[in-house]
């Protein structure tokens, strides 16, 4: 078993890099290790650019001499606060560290390190399975160095910390949240002893920044099953403290024999449907906060039971607050989250009656070219147990899809812009700025919507002077040429 699991190794580290490296620390008389993910994804058979390189002794020092005997197309990087230095060449990143020791107040996560061996180094790794090393040095080339049995740890594909989990957590709190994430992009399960340490030190995530943990609840969205991620979250504790509008989804409150269903749970499913057909992580996140506004909007009504009225507006005005407090952007990415929710429950209403030109041009307007995405978000909000309700509704959203692309290309209403606009407006009857040109203006893009008129100038223009005639408005400078066109 050793003897294979060598000589697979040994063939994992046979490019150039590798033994350019093993040559640098050779000849610097250094010992030298691979070290972490990089190792720990050949056992998983996951491909990685990325190459984390442990040195007892200066890692920048084999860096700048590695970097050498590479020669041109490499860059050096060096980092004299933190006793690191990356190299890149073409499209791999290597990065030297030399060995430490850590230690940590109760009040920072940000360690003490002090110069240390290669067991000191693997001491400090968050789990068994990001703890292995394998030497690079010529003498041990290949060689696994694995003392807390994360090969086997991979191969029941279960979490543990090398050390005490408590220890762990609480020197770096982030861990716990790493933790969750592993979980969710592995698919590994976390070891009891690590998992009750999890609820026990998660009121620890309070001293952890913002965007550390923005930064990792993107990488749970983006893997391929997030709600494993975010029930851990929630079965440990820490989505409480970190996210407690989603903790607020949960639960179903039944009254005179009629309950509604755990939005929670819902929402969770929503985000695993689209993860199936999207990478788009700000997509994944509209799927997340679609029924945000559903707890502050629940409502009993005799005789419709437990709504959840204009939740997708209440939704839309949480999430810049929302945005501000976890650190997400504020740019236009939080803004088409924003409307996605907001838009979120109208195809829903377009595809349960029936599906009418107008209703579709409307919709078009105000999506624009995030159409196709709100479709997909509306798509995988179709969680019905009722088959045959659920069968409809797919149906139902085929035709609208179908609509719009016909619509699109008849009516030109993604991105509309007004045939008729308010310049030519204010010079046809010689106004200047005023309340009737909105008027003008809105009635005229109402009556492309509705169908009234095509999205064409010159039926725009006459339905402009239609309308202008009933609000007491007599054009001044008329095209001399429009009658003419009219005719």
């Amino acid at each position: 078993m050793k003897l294979n699991i060598y000589m697979e190794l040994k063939e994992h580290f046979s490019s150039k890099i590798f033994s350019l490296i093993s040559q640098t620390a050779d000849e610097l008389g250094l010992e030298c290790y691979a070290v972490g993910g990089y190792v720990r994804d050949i056992f998983l058979n996951r491909p990685s650019k990325d190459i984390d390189i442990v040195v007892v002794g200066s890692g920048i020092e084999i860096a700048e001499a590695f970097g050498k005997k590479l020669g041109k197309g490499a860059r050096v990087s060096v980092f004299k606060n933190f006793g690191t230095a990356q190299v890149k060449y073409h499209d791999t990143e290597v990065e030297f560290v030399g060995a430490r020791r850590e230690s940590y107040s109760h009040d920072s996560r940000k360690p003490v390190v002090e110069d240390g061996t290669l067991e000191d180094d693997q001491n400090r790794r968050d789990f068994t399975v990001n703890a292995m090393a394998v030497c690079l040095n010529s003498a041990r080339f290949g060689e696994l160095v694995d003392p807390f049995g994360g090969l086997e740890d991979l191969k029941e594909r279960t979490l543990r910390t090398p050390l005490d989990p408590d220890i762990t957590f609480s020197d770096d709190p982030l861990r716990m949240m790493r933790c969750v994430r592993f979980s969710a992009q592995l698919n590994f399960y976390i070891d009891d002893e690590t998992f009750a340490a999890l609820e026990r030190n998660r009121e620890r995530i309070k001293i952890i920044s913002r965007e550390r943990i923005a930064d990792e609840l993107n990488k749970i969205l983006l893997s391929r099953t997030p709600s494993k991620g975010f029930v851990e979250l929630d079965r440990c504790g820490l989505l409480e403290l970190i996210f407690p509008e989603l903790v607020a989804l949960q639960g179903v409150e039944v009254r005179n024999g009629r309950g509604h269903k755990d939005n929670f749970y819902h929402t969770l499913e929503v985000v695993d449907n689209i993860s199936k057909v999207t990478d788009n992580l700000w997509l994944r996140w509209a799927a997340l906060l679609h029924d945000i506004g559903k707890p502050r909007t629940k409502r009993w009504e005799q005789r419709a039971g437990w709504t959840f009225h204009n939740h997708n507006f209440v939704g839309e005005k949480m999430i810049p607050d929302l945005f501000r407090r976890m650190k997400l952007p504020m740019n236009e990415k939080m803004k088409y989250v924003q409307k996605l929710v907001g838009l979120h429950m109208r195809p829903i209403v377009i595809a349960d009656d029936v599906v009418t030109d107008s209703a579709v041009r409307r919709l078009l307007f105000e999506a624009g070219d995030d159409i196709d995405d709100l479709m997909t978000l509306c798509e995988a909000d179709i969680t019905s147990k009722n088959e045959t309700r659920k069968q409809r509704f797919l149906d139902n959203f085929r035709l609208v899809r179908q609509k719009l692309k016909d619509l699109e290309e008849k009516d030109r209403i993604r991105n509309f812009q007004p045939p008729v606009d308010g310049g030519e407006i204010m010079h046809v009857f010689q106004l200047q700025p005023c309340r009737e040109i909105g008027k003008l203006k809105s009635s005229i893009k109402d009556a492309i919507l509705d169908g009234v008129i095509p999205n064409e100038h010159d039926a725009a223009f006459a339905y402009m002077l239609e309308q202008a005639r009933g609000m007491g408005l007599q054009p001044v400078n008329l095209p001399e040429n429009f009658s003419s066109r009219q005719g």
